[in-house]
């Protein structure tokens, strides 16, 4: 017997329990991602009106991108119902392009893991949020379509509603922070500008002025000298001297795209394309303007207040981080140790208190242990108090219970309601699964022992003389197998 036919001769179509991990778990994407909430989202989720930071811990497979999931859908459905007060989001999940770059800038010696983590600080963090949330936004004033996971994600701007001054601080940020790899930066840029009409003729005039002096030099001493004249050096004098407006333009520029190439150092720049961008602003339209060129923070805040006055005059009231999957990049791999390093720098209560802008930070639980155990000096600097701390993202055996209930439904043929006990021994009562459920204690653990037990039962029986219900003693021995897997996988002996 196989668990199709077990499952559909009880009026269910799929197995509620074959995912595992939310980002492809298309049961809880279809149904369960509006209706199943752990206890506590009304405090990680806020009110969208005023963002707000929540920092969330919790052990893996307890639903922390499963919440990251919700949290994105509901914005978007918020948005649809607010257009003249969205929330912006910036989805900060995915960190190994960031620490690649980084760690490409770095000298051999200081490539190790720990070594390079130990160099990773708090603008490094925030170039790359601008970084996310400058492409994105990019990407929808050129209309431009993306794939992956963001490849539906596109809200309608209109550019028309940025000044001169928005437009300038748009530019500006996109010849930082752009990191499309779609189409060349330089074409990329030039489009942006093309879209937002940003005209930038006084700054071609050392170039034309160049231009001009040079062939009217030469027509001139050639005239009045003949074409010996140019064998004197006279006339490339005259000519240097004309081209040195152009020449100065230039190495300012270049010097301040060496700077933020320099200094930015999670985004890949070409220094030359960079530089050409930057000529485009006349000194006066730049002159004082921030700009990430220094191994400091205080640029990066005022960036961020410009990204959010640019989102704001296009309809975005707020701004949403959402962070999650520290414990994934390839130099951290699963280390407590290099967790806290890469994370550590984000508790600053300036950067998650910054007025518009709400970080939801989901985190390992291994990272709570660190918090318990740190100085006066890091409490004061993180202000946890304020920052809505879960501290833990606890499953109750009730919560789990009706978390695979719920799946179940889900899953259902049409006029079908099933429940788990149609599927199980009558002996086994609500108050044993409860229990049974509660030593599981995540969401991720549930769905792997309840597939394990459909397939044990399944492999036990014949379709010439099937059993429709699992029985008692069956769930119970593979209980006590998965809880020995599962002791052996909480101490990194096991896959869990």
């Amino acid at each position: 017997m196989d668990i199709h036919q077990f499952l559909t001769n009880h009026g269910i179509d799929r197995n509620p329990f074959l995912d595992e991990d939310a980002q492809t778990d298309l049961v809880f994407k279809d149904h369960c991602i509006a209706s199943i909430y752990h206890p506590t989202w009304d405090k990680i989720f806020g009110n969208p009106a005023e963002p707000a930071t929540a920092v969330v811990f919790g052990e893996k497979g307890s639903g922390k991108t499963a919440t990251r999931l919700q949290i994105v859908r509901h914005l978007a459905d918020y948005n649809r119902t607010h257009p003249g007060a969205k929330v912006f989001v910036i989805q900060y999940d995915d960190l190994n392009p960031f620490l690649d770059r980084f760690r490409d800038t770095l000298n051999r010696w200081r490539r190790r893991p720990d070594r390079l983590l130990g160099q990773w600080q708090l603008w490094d963090h925030m170039d790359a949020i601008l970084s996310l949330g400058v492409t994105r936004l990019v990407d929808w004033v050129l209309e431009t379509k993306r794939f992956g996971k963001d490849a539906s994600d596109h809200e309608p701007v209109d550019a028309e509603k940025l000044d001169r001054l928005q437009s300038r601080d748009l530019l500006l940020l996109a010849a930082c922070y752009d990191k499309s790899l779609g189409e060349p930066f330089s074409q990329r840029w030039r489009r942006l500008r093309r879209k937002l009409s940003f005209r930038t003729w006084k700054t071609r005039w050392p170039l034309v002025v160049g231009l001009v002096a040079t062939v009217v030099i030469l027509a001139m001493f050639i005239g009045l000298g003949g074409w010996g004249s140019l064998i004197t050096w006279w006339p490339y004098v005259a000519i240097g001297a004309a081209w040195l407006p152009w020449l100065w333009q230039f190495w300012r520029s270049f010097t301040r795209a060496w700077g933020i190439a320099r200094q930015v150092r999670v985004v890949h720049h070409d220094l030359f394309s960079l530089q050409g961008a930057l000529s485009h602003f006349a000194r006066e339209e730049i002159a004082g303007q921030p700009l990430p060129n220094k191994d400091r923070t205080d640029d990066r805040y005022e960036l961020l207040a410009k990204l959010q006055n640019i989102v704001g005059a296009l309809g975005f009231a707020g701004i949403i981080v959402l962070v999650d999957r520290v414990d994934e990049p390839h130099v951290v791999t699963g280390s407590a140790e290099r967790m806290r390093a890469l994370i550590w720098p984000l508790l600053d209560n300036k950067l998650l208190k910054q007025a518009g802008i709400g970080y939801k930070l989901l985190l390992p639980i291994e990272l709570a242990h660190f918090i318990e155990r740190e100085d006066r000096d890091f409490y004061q600097r993180a202000r946890l108090d304020k920052q809505n701390v879960i501290p833990s993202l606890q499953w109750t055996g009730e919560a789990l219970f009706d978390v695979a209930n719920a799946r179940i439904r889900a899953c259902a043929q049409p006029g079908k309601s099933p429940k788990l006990h149609d599927l199980l021994d009558e002996r086994l009562n609500d108050g044993r699964l409860i229990d049974a459920f509660r030593g599981l204690r995540v969401p991720r653990h549930l769905f792997k022992f309840l597939y394990r037990l459909f397939v044990a039962h399944c492999n036990a029986h014949t379709i010439e003389s099937p059993q429709w219900r699992i029985s008692s003693d069956l769930f119970e021995s593979q209980l006590a197998l998965y809880r020995r897997d599962q002791e052996a996988f909480d101490r990194g002996a096991g896959a869990g």
